[in-house]
């Protein structure tokens, strides 16, 4: 075994990493029969993860910028919640904050809106500081 320092350490680190990821992913995957298809299963998680947190610190940069930050901190949340326990709950919090119709679902109208004013800002934003 390689100690910390030496040329093959960071490898075997990263195959260690890897078997227990592959390991859990068996354990909590769904429909992975295979090694191939653990990994990609893998990869997955990680975009989805990825694309989720972008979305969720958005959102958050959102609640002072001008956009829609609400709306983007509950996708980042829905995005997240696949994979991790809390943003599933932390979920439920922020529908509530959401402007929504009787059954709990927010309206396209706001939807549309809100996207709409967030594009404008940007360009208005982009206008003044870059085209002016």
């Amino acid at each position: 075994m390689a100690l910390a320092g030496e040329p093959g350490h960071e490898h075997q680190r990263w195959d260690r990493l890897r078997d227990a990821a592959i390991e859990a992913e068996f354990e909590t995957g769904r429909r992975e029969d295979s090694v191939e298809e653990a990994r990609a299963a893998i990869h997955i998680r990680v975009a989805r993860m990825t694309v989720g947190s972008v979305l969720l610190v958005a959102g958050v940069c959102m609640l002072v910028l001008p956009g829609p930050g609400w709306l983007a901190i509950a996708g980042g949340l829905a995005v997240l919640a696949k994979d991790v326990a809390w943003a599933e709950r932390a979920l439920e919090r922020v529908r509530r904050r959401l402007p929504a119709d009787e059954d709990g679902s927010v309206s396209t109208p706001v939807i549309v809106l809100s996207v709409l004013v967030a594009l404008g800002a940007v360009s208005l934003s982009i206008w003044w500081y870059l085209l002016r």
